[in-house]
């Protein structure tokens, strides 16, 4: 199968999409691209105009067509990857625990830095177990920055701040 590639520029740097007719197979940032980097094969069309959709706040998830290049266990990762919510972090002891394998949080976090389609297989929204941020591809900065976009973007936050029927309150009990 014929393999294409596909650059555009995004808020936070230059992408690179590769993919056939079979699925995409990789999403990475690019530090520059080639001189027609302008011209996207129609079978990459697609991935353009969702991620074009995600940086503005328009897209929460993506429905393409991936063909990522890993050992079973890396595309159990990334499958548990894809069912984090947008807007929400994981941790890599959390995804090895749901994987039924809580010691292999370092060989999450090495399938998670192994993964090739960034921003769609959302490898960002997997953090340290203190909260706080740990590599990522990109640079952290992205990282953070996608987190915030997100966060930004989420509908879910601006549900959970409207007031919900009144809740009755329970008498209270005098203890004696």
């Amino acid at each position: 199968m014929k393999m294409v590639t596909a650059w555009w520029q995004s808020p936070i740097g230059l992408i690179r999409i590769s993919g056939s007719a079979a699925g995409i197979s990789a999403i990475a940032f690019a530090r520059r691209g080639p001189s027609n980097a302008g011209q996207k094969p129609e079978e990459l069309i697609p991935a353009v105009q969702q991620l074009e959709e995600y940086f503005r706040g328009e897209r929460r998830a993506f429905t393409l067509r991936l063909a990522p290049a890993g050992t079973d266990f890396q595309k159990k990762v990334w499958s548990e990857l894809g069912n984090i919510p947008f807007g929400a972090t994981a941790t890599y002891g959390g995804i090895a625990a749901v994987l039924r394998n809580p010691g292999a949080a370092r060989a999450v976090g090495r399938a998670n830095h192994l993964n090739p389609i960034s921003i769609v297989i959302p490898c960002h929204r997997v953090i340290g177990a203190g909260s706080e941020l740990r590599g990522y591809g990109g640079g952290l900065w992205r990282k953070r920055w996608l987190l915030e976009h997100e966060r930004s973007s989420e509908p879910a936050r601006i549900a959970a701040v409207e007031p919900g029927p009144p809740r009755k309150k329970k008498p209270r009990r005098c203890a004696r």
